[in-house]
């Protein structure tokens, strides 16, 4: 298997590759918040959070996107042009952010960014703000809903979860049946987890897993999106049916035919296509909906 560097540079020059132009319309800036880069795409005319913008403007509702790639790869750059197009298709500001990756940073490191970004986000509690990430991003937008709802702290408006990994057991009927799929492989899943956690006592930790965890009432309503072809699609399946029998509002979309990442191929392909666009309108009702 390779090293953790030489993913990096695989995963990093395949983004690149699959990168698209940014659509005209949007305000791009980084800067630092709770100490963490992050990058910002707002729609233009609106403004951004902290700018000299009018009162309407800055109640503009904002998602927070935590990039996907194991908890070991992926930057702001990897899923540059994807919060791009989120931001200018739903009408909503994306904050994404750098978390810290494994394994020089175990678990809770990323998920303390991502959470420490979103306090500061919602610290004047003016804002619709809601969560969204794919793949390890969608795990930690999970963990960061349960943890928010355990400390009291805001509580996202929404969270979308795309091809998210949210649970650890390996007897998932998807681990077996698409074992050696794609883009992501049963093997794979094994083998990041472990980077991630270092030690298998923390597997069914409800932040490292959420679909382990014993308590899935008051969350934010979600919208769950699977690849079909994927070792994790019965992540999402799963999430969503104990979502609902805890009384929270939750829909599973399962894209047939697709793999784990299929949205960088978004504009080579309409399913994945006709996948995105239900995301940015999920992502646009929740956070413009009464």
């Amino acid at each position: 298997m390779a090293s953790v560097e030489e993913n990096r540079r695989l995963y990093d020059a395949m983004s690149a590759h699959f990168r698209a132009e940014r659509p005209q319309g949007l305000d791009v800036f980084d800067e630092r918040i709770a100490g963490r880069p992050v990058r910002r795409y707002c729609p233009k005319g609106v403004g951004s959070f902290g700018s000299e913008i009018d009162e309407d403007a800055a109640t503009l509702p904002f998602a927070l996107f935590a990039h996907g790639g194991g908890f070991v790869v992926g930057s702001l750059d990897s899923h540059d042009d994807v919060c791009a197009e989120l931001a200018y298709e739903s009408g909503v500001e994306i904050v994404s952010v750098d978390y810290r990756l494994s394994p020089e940073h175990l678990f809770p490191a990323a998920l303390d960014d991502v959470s420490d970004v979103w306090q500061a986000l919602t610290i004047n509690r003016d804002r619709t703000g809601l969560v969204i990430g794919d793949s390890a991003g969608g795990n930690l937008v999970a963990a960061l809903c349960l943890r928010a709802r355990e400390r009291n702290w805001i509580r996202p408006n929404g969270q979308i979860l795309i091809y998210p990994g949210l649970g650890w057991d390996m007897d998932l009927p998807s681990r077996h049946h698409h074992a050696n799929a794609p883009m992501l492989s049963s093997a794979d899943i094994a083998h990041y987890l472990s980077i991630y956690i270092g030690s298998k006592d923390l597997a069914h930790h409800q932040e490292v897993s959420p679909l382990s965890a014993k308590d899935l009432s008051d969350l934010p309503e979600a919208f769950i999106v699977s690849a079909d072809i994927d070792p994790l699609r019965d992540d999402g399946q799963y999430y969503a049916q104990r979502l609902r029998e805890a009384g929270v509002k939750a829909i599973w979309r399962n894209e047939e035919q697709l793999v784990h990442g299929y949205l960088r191929a978004r504009h080579q392909s309409w399913r994945a296509r006709d996948s995105f666009s239900a995301i940015c309108q999920a992502l646009s009702r929740m956070a413009y909906e009464d």
